[in-house]
């Protein structure tokens, strides 16, 4: 539960999912800047509910050899958007959820702070979907209309506010492909 009076924003376009993992912004955060992910659980491996398990604290550890090293692990996201193009929302937009780990953009570390985090189901080398594209850029409009700091060149993967760990969304990811969709 959170104390700030500002009403949540959940997007009605989504299917709300709600996580335990976030908390709230800091006084005055500003919500400026767009993070990029993927996730598939297990890696490599698309369907099934193992990333919503995951954001909400339901995930088997015991299910996959991999699940071992989540064990304990508290993260989510703001949005997910599956490869058929379905929109998760896991926390609402103006709340901190716990997706970039430790990160910095432009010198400013803490992103979660005051960035939005969208995780595409994929991998870094796997081509993304139309319906993700699509999804998407509807999505990432609908955000730089709501939240006016947040612009074009403030849009960015996990790999840019995190190069030392993270490489999502990968080589996979056609950034300008995704920059036409948007009309930037």
């Amino acid at each position: 539960m959170h104390t700030d009076s500002s009403p949540d924003v959940w997007l009605s376009s989504a299917r709300r999912c709600p996580s335990p993992n976030f908390n709230e912004r800091p006084a005055g955060a500003d919500i400026s800047l767009l993070v990029i992910h993927n996730i598939s659980l297990p890696p490599g491996q698309f369907g099934g509910d193992a990333v919503e398990q995951l954001f909400c604290n339901a995930l088997d550890c015991s299910a996959h050899p991999y699940y071992q090293k989540l064990k304990g692990l508290r993260v989510s996201s703001h949005l997910y958007i599956r490869r058929s193009g379905e929109l998760v929302q896991f926390v609402p937009l103006n709340l901190r959820a716990w997706h970039a780990g430790e990160s910095s953009f432009e010198g400013r570390p803490n992103c979660n702070d005051y960035a939005i985090g969208i995780e595409l189901e994929g991998t870094d080398e796997t081509p993304y979907s139309q319906s993700q594209y699509d999804v998407l850029a509807v999505v990432t409009k609908e955000l730089l209309r709501r939240y006016p700091m947040l612009m074009p060149e403030r849009i960015v993967g996990h790999s840019d506010i995190a190069p030392e760990r993270k490489t999502d969304p990968g080589q996979a990811f056609d950034w300008a492909y995704y920059t036409s969709l948007l009309g930037a």
